[in-house]
């Protein structure tokens, strides 16, 4: 029988508070989210800090701070501040940098900005207080930001993050913690020469992004790419149209056999990134789009933005069976 899916805050609970604020992961922790992401990159002192880009520009007053410190492509790089210096940052809501207009308009207000950049290691100890004061047990699922990148720059991301896991217990604790990457290689790092003892998801992007990867993510998703992350990793995480790829003429949903030729390998899918205010085409609500994803293409878990709305739609179909 298929188990209920897990539910991953995705940046936290960010369709209601600015993404990756402690705020917003104080909100998922009490909505009941099984699993609370951390993106990680590295400042220029070599801190782990959750932050979703390299860049700060996109979530943060950088600019309005720290005028003249941009890069000659006009980004403000993470990398290129003092944790200090972080610290002295606000959060605001996600904002286009050219345009400085929210991504999402009727999420959180984008100013002012009320948050600040939180650590890594920050983080890790506001779930673990938050598990012990309400008497649950809520886990991490870090996001290894640009590895290639950074050790480009001088600095080195999954060492550091693996030093923190290590430091707070959580790196013997596999039932709570997944590390997921778009580099392939970083993860067979993980699980070759540096001896992970933790569940590694193989993130599948398109090729067109640019992520900082040479792996070829339309060969991933085929029989022979699927066996390659079976060798090294517990799980992968999909783009969404990797998985439902619209609708027929009658209106049934049209999916691709990614998640069927994962599982059969051993592989857990948990795809990115279900939410309320941005639904895939010929989608007409969220419920439809969680009763495609979970109850015909039968994922093992999932990311949102909306933690608290999956976890009440798992609620209602138990109580209707």
């Amino acid at each position: 029988m298929h188990t209920r899916p897990i539910v991953i805050a995705h940046r936290g609970a960010c369709g209601y508070l600015p993404e990756h604020t402690l705020a917003a992961k104080a909100m998922a922790h009490a909505m009941g989210a099984h699993f609370i992401e951390q993106d990680v990159v590295l400042s220029r002192d070599g801190t782990a800090i959750v932050l979703h880009d390299i860049h700060l520009d996109c979530t943060t007053d950088v600019a309005q701070r720290f005028p003249g410190r941009a890069r000659a492509d006009g980004r403000f790089y993470a990398i290129d501040f003092d944790l200090d210096e972080i610290r002295q940052l606000r959060v605001h809501e996600r904002t286009h940098p050219q345009t400085g207009e929210a991504v999402f308009p009727d999420r959180f207000p984008a100013h002012p900005a009320l948050f600040q950049v939180p650590t890594l290691a920050e983080e890790i100890e506001l779930l673990a207080g938050l598990d012990r004061s309400r008497g649950c047990r809520t886990g991490l699922y870090i996001e290894l930001k640009a590895p290639n990148w950074h050790r480009r720059e001088g600095l080195d991301v999954t060492s550091t993050v693996l030093g923190i896991l290590e430091d707070t217990g959580y790196v013997n604790r596999p039932e709570q913690v997944f590390l997921q990457c778009f580099d392939d290689q970083t993860l067979c790092e993980l699980r070759g020469q540096m001896k992970a003892p933790l569940p590694l998801i193989q993130l599948i992007g398109e090729n067109s992004w640019g992520e900082d990867s040479a792996v070829d993510y339309d060969y991933l998703r085929t029989p022979a790419g699927l066996d390659y992350v079976a060798s090294y990793a517990q799980g992968i995480g999909p783009f969404l149209p990797h998985i439902f790829l619209g609708k027929t003429a009658s209106g049934s949903a049209r999916l691709s056999n990614l998640v069927s030729l994962a599982q059969a390998r051993g592989l857990l899918v948990h795809p990115y990134t279900l939410r309320r205010d941005e639904l895939p085409a010929g989608i007409v609500g969220f419920t439809e789009l969680l009763d495609i994803f979970i109850g015909e293409a039968r994922i093992d878990g999932l990311s949102t933005d909306f933690p608290d709305l999956v976890i009440d739609y798992l609620h209602r179909s138990i109580t209707a069976t």
